[in-house]
């Protein structure tokens, strides 16, 4: 058996499915298939009951699953303990973000990590947030990003940054005009009479919006519902309602005018980024340098030390 073998049988074990276990490693679903069933043939015997959505592990799946798992979580140990002994970044590092963290700001990390390390084979997936945390758990990734990040049972958080939360109107709102004006702050209460291109609702950020709104007894009509940042993003453009979208998932877009960015007068939403991993495991040196990247740049970094606004309304600091 290959240690890649391994690997592989490991990551069809723990995400119960040849297709995910596959986008996980980036190669394609046959060769995931293959190498299980080379694996198969080799040992004698079925490790995984295929008539089953998702796949089970048969009894001897169960047990050759438990001593891959050690053995793989062992030679990493191993590997990474050798590399922290040294200044020397190399080896793979893979990434697993949300979709909204804004493909065009990483693209730029990872250019310039990828300059400065070349020697790391860098990979960023991105997922939907339970995808993010099944990476990280299954070891397909090292490290995830995430909004509203967990930090308890296997996962350790790393606080990023806290993105403050805007209203986003298209040019010629009703509202657009007080973002040229003296006074650029909207009431929430307008929101009331809006309606809201939203998040779908099994997103964290979906949930924690709706529960800021129920707070403040706002109720805006849900015209549509999208599962990323971009689709919400374009639906705003084309004037089809307003959006509440992290200040920096808009930037571009402001500046060039397609849409318009107004603050919220009397709430401080913010959305906190983090870095998760396993709690027990320790980062390599090249995730270390990579989140030492992402928490150093300078443009994030005012992000982390947001403060509320004052107004000439009442500021309700909501408890993240």
């Amino acid at each position: 058996m290959s240690f890649r073998t391994a690997e592989l049988f490991c990551a069809v074990a723990d995400c119960r499915s040849f297709s995910r276990a596959a986008d996980a490693n980036g190669i394609s679903q046959s060769s995931v298939s293959q190498a299980v069933a080379h694996l198969e043939r080799a040992l004698g015997v079925t490790l995984i009951d295929r008539r089953t959505r998702p796949l089970t592990l048969t009894a001897a799946g169960q047990t050759y699953y438990e001593g891959c798992r050690d053995l793989l979580d062992r030679f990493r140990e191993l590997n990474d303990s050798v590399q922290r002994l040294t200044t020397k970044v190399c080896g793979r590092l893979r990434v697993a973000a949300i979709y909204s963290i804004g493909l065009q700001q990483m693209d730029g990390f990872v250019h310039d990590f990828s300059e400065s390390h070349p020697e790391v084979d860098l990979r960023v997936d991105y997922l939907h947030p339970e995808e993010v945390y099944d990476r990280v758990a299954t070891d397909a990734a090292d490290i995830g990003i995430v909004s509203f990040p967990k930090d308890s049972g296997d996962f350790a958080a790393i606080p990023w940054q806290q993105q403050p939360f805007v209203l986003v109107v298209p040019p010629g709102h009703r509202l657009a005009g007080l973002a040229s004006g003296n006074y650029s702050a909207v009431p929430v209460s307008e929101l009331s009479r809006e309606e809201l291109v939203h998040f779908t609702p099994e997103l964290p950020v979906r949930r924690r919006l709706d529960q800021w709104l129920k707070e403040k007894k706002v109720t805006p009509r849900v015209i549509h519902e999208f599962d990323n940042v971009e689709q919400i993003r374009r639906a705003v453009e084309d004037s089809v309602g307003v959006a509440l979208l992290p200040a920096p998932a808009v930037e571009r877009s402001v500046e060039t005018g397609t849409l318009i960015s107004l603050e919220l007068a009397d709430v401080d939403w913010t959305r906190p980024l983090g870095i998760i991993h396993k709690r027990h495991r320790a980062l390599s040196n090249a995730a270390n340098r990579f989140v030492e990247m992402l928490r150093d740049d300078p443009h994030w970094s005012r992000m982390r030390g947001h403060t509320p606004q004052t107004t000439g309304l009442s500021t309700d600091t909501v408890n993240r």
